[in-house]
């Protein structure tokens, strides 16, 4: 026995010892001067320190530390500082040691680095809203302080999702949805384009592993075919660039996994239908840096001689960066095979910036490390955002997460100012969004605004290029409509915080009215009978609660009191949302028993999967956001009532709850045999002709034997387009209907409504 305790202990010291010596390896290789010293200081001491713990998989705990320290090395491109913190990370959250310790043995930058990772460690969210939302503004806070912090957390989280496999699948749920809603915007609001894609991909792999390992295959399927593809495309566009005598490199990019389902679900297409899989990516060195830009353009020009070019689809990010610091200049041609291809024309250095992001260039003075001491200003620009709305909260948790999503993710666009000035702001945003970003007083007193010398309302969506002249009046007043008009984070959390400043009075109002009740009721006022009482009226949040008792929208009566007091009549509970999933009527119903949605208790095993079957299907609520049906990618949700909520796991909602109440999540999986009906709707659309719909009505109703309850129709010109709603067991039955539908002469378009 001890033989083979010693011999795991050598296993286990040279397996730790390699991973060690790869990272010394890396950063031997990098361009920062050398301080090997102290990152073999901070491994003795981390190696140390975590001596005798394991992972979940198995594996001593310090092989996580040294991966993170990789990642941050090797993949974001950082120096000592970061490596040595990166180490260091999990010692106070997990050990006896103090960030004193850190500080007198390793300095204070890193002990502050460490300090903020230990603040915001243990995944950002536990079971509080308020405590999610207070840790994921620390985050936040610190990173404004050093970038490096968020930096090394989304290296943390990336080794995280690379051994997600020996967590329990409700934790994988809850932790690919965290990734996803947060994680994963942010490595793309820094640039980090290469690890975004794979925390997109990785979150899709545990959430949706069939639909993953389909498309997976799909592409090896066609992967002969596209290289050949690329092959005919690039072979004219390499003569052309050595011609030009330039020093190139040209790749091929494949659509990731994750960008190719979501474009499948978001545009209702199936694999076959995607034609952008395939781009290419024209990487040059330039003879200069003042003749970067222009030789990206000289590249354009001849790109156009040789192919068609789409003249919607040039993308300038050359001379107009995004604010995180990406440049390329974008191209949509038309190969000879009649497909758009994007091509992509950076500069090697612009490639640099695109795979490692531009934080990866905001390097310290550490002594005589490596070091580039200008701090990009658009990156400082929405840091300031960042800092505008944690300085002016949210008062809940899902407002404050949703105000930080709306400001990680979009797209950009170019707006000028009357004087001709160039404002960098998110696709898709309004006039009002524009004035809000300006100044607070202009979004405020806002009436309207001139774009392009026109006068157009509050509500108007700005184009790129639009020169924007904003119009204010004194006597202009925030409204609660404005939420309408606005799609920027900030201009919410300033129509936010301006609209609670006005609406206190009410709020007061509400409070006292609930106080006086529940006093003349003989109940003790709490803030959990307020709660109660806020999801009993099918509101989100309190404050909204006492509001609406201020304005006298609603009035206190014995509903509410039996609500409290337990007296709950037989009315449905949920029951307006199980009108959604329609199914056989069992034989206790028939008899006239009530159903009792099934309530978790305290004892619950949350790790343990929970299975819908035919008989229990009505002891869950089915919420009328994503309308789940067997064969669909599930998962419970244990809610305020501790009932069981069933959700698509790629459902909006769901997404949020889990990045929210990652606790109660729970894995949920179908147990079905064909006994009841749901509803589905499919989609279709083609070349009209007469008989049509009656070989579709043949194919569903006599070859399939499936009940069409509702069918619709409309021709114009010649095309048609129809829905038709259908009784069906489950999602194999809605994929077997459309594929024989495939068959049908004519239909163009076939894919089901989610």
């Amino acid at each position: 026995m001890d033989d083979e305790v010693k011999q795991r202990e050598a296993a286990d010291e040279k397996l730790i010892n390699d991973a060690f010596q790869k990272l010394l390896d890396s950063y031997l290789n990098s361009r920062h001067r050398k301080k090997i010293d102290l990152i073999t200081k901070a491994f003795n001491f981390a190696k140390q320190a975590h001596k005798g713990v394991r992972r979940l998989s198995g594996e001593p705990y310090i092989m996580h530390p040294i991966a993170v320290a990789q990642i941050v090395c090797s993949e974001i491109g950082l120096g000592s500082t970061s490596i040595c913190a990166a180490l260091l990370h999990d010692v106070v959250e997990d050990t006896e040691y103090t960030v004193e310790d850190i500080s007198n043995m390793f300095g204070p930058k890193i002990a502050q680095i460490v300090d903020g990772l230990t603040k915001i460690s243990g995944g950002i969210f536990g079971e509080q809203a308020s405590a999610q939302a207070e840790n994921f503004k620390k985050l936040l806070l610190t990173m404004s302080e050093d970038i490096r912090v968020i930096l090394i957390k989304i290296a943390d989280r990336l080794h995280n999702m690379r051994t997600l496999d020996s967590q329990p699948a409700n934790k994988q749920y809850k932790i690919a949805g965290e990734t996803l809603y947060l994680y994963a915007p942010l490595a793309h609001r820094l640039g980090l384009y290469k690890i975004k894609s794979e925390l997109e991909n990785l979150s899709f792999r545990f959430e949706h592993p069939e639909d993953y390992a389909a498309i997976e295959r799909k592409l090896a399927d066609t992967q002969v075919t596209r290289h050949q593809s690329f092959d005919q495309f690039t072979a004219p566009i390499e003569e052309m660039l050595k011609r030009m005598g330039l020093k190139y490199e040209i790749r091929e990019r494949v659509k990731t996994p994750y960008s190719i389902w979501s474009k499948m679900q978001n545009k209702h297409v199936t694999f076959d239908e995607i034609y952008d899989i395939l781009a290419v990516r024209i990487i040059f060195t330039p003879t200069s840096r003042e003749a970067e830009a222009k030789e990206c353009f000289n590249i354009y020009v001849e790109l156009s001689q040789l192919y068609r070019s789409h003249p919607d689809r040039l993308r300038d990010w050359v001379n107009h960066p995004k604010s995180n610091g990406y440049q390329a200049l974008h191209v949509t041609l038309m190969s000879k095979q009649g497909h758009w291809i994007e091509v992509q024309i950076r500069s090697d250095r612009m490639d640099e910036i695109a795979e490692q992001g531009l934080a990866a260039h905001w390097k310290y003075k550490e002594g005589d490390e490596y070091t580039e001491d200008e701090k990009e200003s658009e990156l400082n620009e929405w840091l300031h955002t960042i800092k505008e709305i944690l300085d002016d909260p949210q008062p809940d948790a899902m407002d404050f997460l949703d105000a930080i999503k709306l400001n990680l993710f979009a797209s950009e666009i170019f707006i000028f100012t009357p004087k001709g000035e160039i404002k960098t702001m998110p696709a898709g945003c309004t006039a009002l969004d524009f004035a809000f970003s300006i100044h607070t007083f202009l979004g405020s007193h806002c009436i309207g605004a001139k774009v392009n010398h026109k006068l157009v309302p509050l509500s108007h969506k700005l184009q790129s290029g639009d020169q924007v002249e904003i119009l204010t009046s004194k006597s202009q007043h925030v409204s609660p409509q404005w939420f309408n008009f606005v799609t920027t984070a900030k201009a919410r959390s300033k129509i936010h915080a301006i609209l609670r400043r006005d609406n206190r009075e009410v709020l007061k109002k509400g409070e006292s009215i609930l106080e006086e009740w529940l006093k003349k009721n003989g109940i003790r006022p709490s803030l959990a009978i307020a709660k109660q009482l806020t999801a009993f009226h099918d509101m989100q949040r309190h404050e909204e609660f006492y509001h609406a008792l201020g304005d006298k929208v609603i009035l206190l009566g014995e509903k509410d009191l039996d609500e409290l007091t337990g007296k709950k009549s037989d009315t449905n509970s949920g029951g307006g949302w199980r009108k959604f999933v329609p199914f056989v009527k069992s034989k206790k119903k028939e008899q006239g028993e009530q159903t009792e949605l099934f309530v978790v208790p305290d004892k619950f095993n949350r790790k343990k999967p929970i299975f819908i079957t035919d008989d229990n299907i009505s002891q869950y609520k089915f919420p009328n956001c994503c309308h789940p049906i067997p064969g669909d990618d599930v998962l419970g949700y244990i809610d305020n009532k501790n009932q069981i909520e069933i959700h698509k796991r790629a459902c909006p909602v769901a997404n949020r709850l889990k990045t929210s109440y990652g606790n109660r999540i729970l894995d949920a999986k179908w147990d079905m045999h064909k006994t009841l009906f749901f509803d589905a709707t499919i989609r279709l659309g083609g070349i009209d002709r007469r008989g049509l719909v009656n070989e579709v009505t043949s194919v569903i109703s006599r070859q399939m034997s499936v009940d069409i309850r509702k069918l619709t129709f409309t021709t114009e010109d010649g095309v048609f387009e129809g829905t038709i709603d259908l009784r069906i067991h489950d999602r194999n039955d809605v994929k077997e209907i459309i594929d024989k539908l495939k068959e049908v002469d004519d239909l163009k378009e076939i894919s089901q409504i989610l």
